[in-house]
């Protein structure tokens, strides 16, 4: 048995090769789509998958991570940790419920410590119909001047500003101006692309293929980066349906001690987003049942994750900064999204845990 702290990895390299030893260790067979660019430190990247539970079992449970990359430093100690956890797949298996890690959704950006892809797309922006027009984010148009100045740190002017943005609008409106995802800024942040990711299509071959047999789907996806540090909010993931949100509420909620939030009601810490990853689902799966929630830990206060993003999107446009800044500012977008400390790591094994049992009953009832 791992522990938990042994779960976690400091770099992509090493947690692709503990997720794989744990998948081998376990006798389960790994299918892996390899990315077409390398790594930070030249290594291979992939998305790699892994199904622990019989190809025709009609219940499904998805446990997927780094669907924003560098979000893969928490998430993948969640699947590393699970396939080693013997009451778990005992508990998934003896339900009859398949489960299916989907291990770095974004492998570039897991390895590169990036938010974004290699095409630098919000891979959870990226989920449109783009035979027909895109969404318009006017917010992100009067902000976008702001957001990546010709200098890092911002200038006085740059920071003043912003302050007054906030100061005038409030913090929520800067957060949602900045994170809903745009489609006309390709160097920007939050950029949603205009056609569909390497990600993007190869999650879909994922979905349709894995997901083929299944009359219920569960899909519990981890991010990080919103909400009190440690904390684990289930955010409700899925089409806005009545039916489907009370689903989802009786599954996850433990009697009100996990409450599952929204972003159709307002009571999440994430903004309205369009062109979400689990709309995937009833495009690939439309026979199945679908009931999912992103699992978003907090790491640092919304403001400082903002200013992350910014300085590592800023990185990418000034590729000729010094390295001891550069690794300054990749330092600062890490720990944005990943809290390197034992008591942490402990918060996100026991909520992921929780969350996937209770996955389990809800699946099974």
């Amino acid at each position: 048995m791992t522990g938990i702290v042994e779960a976690f990895s400091p770099s992509y390299a090493q947690a692709r090769t503990k997720f794989l030893e744990a998948a081998a260790a376990a006798g389960l067979s790994i299918e892996s789509h390899v990315h077409p660019l390398k790594g930070r430190d030249g290594e291979d990247l992939a998305m790699d998958v892994v199904r622990d539970g019989p190809a025709d079992a009609k219940k499904l449970l998805i446990v997927s991570s780094a669907c924003h990359g560098v979000e893969g430093y928490c998430g993948s100690g969640v699947q590393v940790f699970a396939l080693h956890d013997a009451e778990w797949r005992a508990k998934a298996r003896d339900a009859g419920v398949a489960t299916l890690y989907i291990h770095a959704l974004n492998p570039y950006g897991f390895s590169h410590v990036r938010r974004f892809t290699h095409e630098n797309v919000d891979l959870n922006r990226n989920f449109q119909d783009f035979s027909k027009p895109l969404p318009v984010n006017t917010a992100y148009r009067e902000v976008q001047p702001l957001l990546l100045p010709d200098q890092w740190p911002p200038g006085p002017e740059n920071q003043a500003a912003v302050a007054e943005y906030i100061a005038t609008k409030g913090e929520a409106a800067w957060q949602a101006a900045i994170s809903q995802g745009q489609h006309e800024f390709p160097q920007g942040v939050f950029f949603g692309g205009t056609e569909p990711t390497w990600s993007n299509r190869t999650l879909r071959q994922v979905l349709r293929q894995h997901g083929a047999g299944a009359s219920k789907i569960a899909w519990i996806d981890l991010h990080t980066g919103l909400g009190p540090s440690g904390h684990g909010e289930r955010i409700y993931a899925g089409n806005d349906n009545a039916v489907a949100v009370a689903r989802a509420r009786a599954w996850w909620d433990g009697g009100g001690a996990t409450p599952v939030t929204s972003i159709y009601d307002g009571s999440s810490t994430s903004a309205f987003l369009t062109g979400l990853m689990w709309t995937s689902i009833y495009d690939e799966c439309p026979h199945a049942e679908y009931t999912g929630i992103a699992m978003e830990y907090g790491t640092v206060p919304v403001l400082d994750v903002m200013n992350a993003i910014r300085a590592e999107q800023w990185l990418q446009l000034h590729p000729e900064t010094p390295a001891d800044k550069a690794a300054q500012i990749k330092a600062q977008m890490l720990a944005a999204f990943y809290t390197d400390a034992d008591v942490w790591k402990g918060q996100i094994i026991s909520q992921a845990r929780q969350s996937m049992f209770q996955a389990v009953n809800g699946l099974t009832a």
